[in-house]
């Protein structure tokens, strides 16, 4: 059975794409522990990270150091956290999100019911920085 985020990735449910290659994909988290808090995500549907081949993770890696760049830019933060959990969905994602405290990481305080404004404009100033940045 498909994970939700292959459902995603192949527009059978909507998500709020900021990145796509023929490899891996970035979209916006719907609960975002920070406003632009994206997840990265392989196209291959690949349950651990520690079961990856090392050259799929690499470019998941890569990506991520992208988006990290990105969200720093648009949101005016010094830092991206980055955070691997595989606790949610059984398809390897990466957590990258702009931080300014460690009070930022941590799941318990995810914006359960954020607008489709704010994720709206998060999708557009993350995907204006990635412009800037490539």
């Amino acid at each position: 059975m498909a994970s939700i985020f292959t459902k995603i990735i192949n527009r059978e449910l909507p998500g709020r794409f900021v990145y796509e290659d023929d490899d891996v994909v970035a979209f916006l988290t719907i609960e975002p522990m920070t406003q632009g808090h994206t997840l990265v995500v392989p196209r291959a549907e690949i349950d651990q990270w520690q079961g990856v081949e090392s050259g799929a993770f690499n470019r998941v890696m890569s990506v991520s150091q992208l988006i990290g760049k990105a969200v720093c830019k648009a949101f005016h933060a010094e830092r991206a956290g980055l955070i691997i959990a595989g606790l949610e969905v059984p398809h390897l994602h990466v957590h990258v999100f702009p931080t300014r405290s460690l009070g930022d990481f941590g799941f318990a305080n995810v914006d359960r019911n954020p607008s489709p404004e704010s994720l709206d404009a998060a999708q557009a100033q993350i995907k204006g920085a990635l412009e800037q940045l490539t």
